[in-house]
C-alpha cells in the first residue's frame, strides 16, 4: 500500500514537472509567432511608407476581375487564373519529365557502363555548371527551330533537363543509402536486375528521396517564372501583362508572389503528410 502511494506521488510530480515544461515551450512558442509578427508588420509598415513616398495610389479594389468576372451567370477565370493554371500544366509535365530523367541518369551513373557513366557526367556538369536562362535560350532559339517545337515544349523541356540533373543525385543519394544487405539479399535469392531495384532497392530508398525530390519540384514551380522570357503565357507573364494594362505593378506582383507561395506550401504540407503515411506504413 505504501509502495501504491509513492509510485502515485511520483507520477503526480512527473505530470507537474511535464506541465510546466509544456507551459515553457508553448510561451517560447507564442514569443517565436510574436517575433515574426512583429518582423512582417515592420516590413509591412516599411513597404506602406515607400509606396506612400512615392505618391502610389494602391488600387485593390480593382484586383477582383484578375481572376474571375461573372457575366450572364457564366464565371469567366481572369488571367491570373489561367496564368496559374498554365503554370501548374507546365511544373507538372516537367516535374514528370524530370524524374524520369533523374532515374535515367542515376542508374547510368551506377551502373558498370563506361558510355553510360561519361554520357551521365558529361550532363550533369553541363547542365548543373550553365545558367538557365542561357540554357532556355539555346533550347528556345536553337532546338526548337531544328526539332520544330514550340515555345511552351522548349519551355517544359528546359525545366526537365535542368531540374533532371539535380533529381538524378538526389535519387542516385537515395539509392545508395540503402543497406547493402538489401542488394545481396536480392542477389542472394535470385532476383534479376530490374526485380532487385522495383521490389527491393527503389521502395526502400523512397523515404530518402522524397523530401529533397519534394524540394526540387518546388523549385521547379518557382524556376517556371524564368519561361515569362520566351513568353509562355504562364503566371509570371499574366503579371507582366496585367501591369502593362493597368500600372499597378504593386498590387500584382503582391499577387503573383503570393499565389507562387500558396501553391508552394500547399505542396509542401501535403507531402509532408504522405511522407508520415509512409513512414506510419513502414513501422
Amino acid at each position: 500500500m505504501q509502495e501504491r502511494v509513492l509510485s502515485a506521488t511520483s507520477r503526480n510530480l512527473r505530470q507537474r514537472e511535464k506541465a510546466g515544461l509544456d507551459v515553457r515551450a508553448l510561451s517560447h512558442t507564442l514569443w517565436q509567432i510574436a517575433q515574426a509578427i512583429i518582423v512582417f508588420a515592420v516590413i509591412g509598415y516599411l513597404i506602406w511608407r515607400g509606396a506612400d513616398a512615392m505618391e502610389y495610389n494602391w488600387q485593390w479594389y480593382r484586383v477582383e476581375p484578375f481572376f474571375y468576372r461573372v457575366i450572364d451567370g457564366e464565371v469567366i477565370w481572369g488571367p491570373l487564373v489561367r496564368g496559374l493554371i498554365q503554370t501548374l500544366k507546365l511544373a507538372s509535365i516537367a516535374g514528370v519529365i524530370a524524374i524520369a530523367i533523374g532515374f535515367v541518369t542515376a542508374f547510368a551513373r551506377l551502373s558498370n557502363s563506361i558510355a553510360g557513366r561519361l554520357i551521365a557526367k558529361w550532363y550533369l556538369e553541363a547542365i548543373r555548371n550553365t545558367p538557365l536562362l542561357v540554357q532556355l535560350f539555346l533550347f528556345y532559339f536553337v532546338l526548337a527551330p531544328i526539332f520544330g517545337i514550340d515555345r511552351f515544349w522548349a519551355g517544359v523541356l528546359c525545366l526537365a533537363f535542368f531540374e533532371g540533373s539535380f533529381a538524378a543525385e538526389i535519387i542516385r543519394g537515395g539509392i545508395i543509402g540503402v543497406d547493402k544487405g538489401q542488394f545481396e539479399g536480392a542477389d542472394a535469392i535470385g532476383l534479376s536486375l530490374s526485380d532487385k531495384y522495383r521490389f527491393i532497392i527503389v521502395p526502400q530508398s523512397l523515404p530518402l528521396i522524397l523530401p529533397p525530390l519534394t524540394g526540387l519540384i518546388i523549385s521547379l514551380i518557382k524556376h517556371s517564372a524564368i519561361v515569362s522570357v520566351i513568353a509562355v503565357s504562364e503566371l509570371t507573364t499574366a503579371g507582366l501583362n496585367l501591369i502593362a494594362d493597368t500600372f499597378m505593378a504593386f498590387e500584382i506582383w503582391f499577387l503573383v508572389a503570393g499565389i507562387y507561395l500558396a501553391v508552394t506550401v500547399t505542396m509542401s504540407f501535403g507531402v509532408s503528410l504522405f511522407e508520415r503515411t509512409l513512414n506510419k506504413n513502414k513501422r
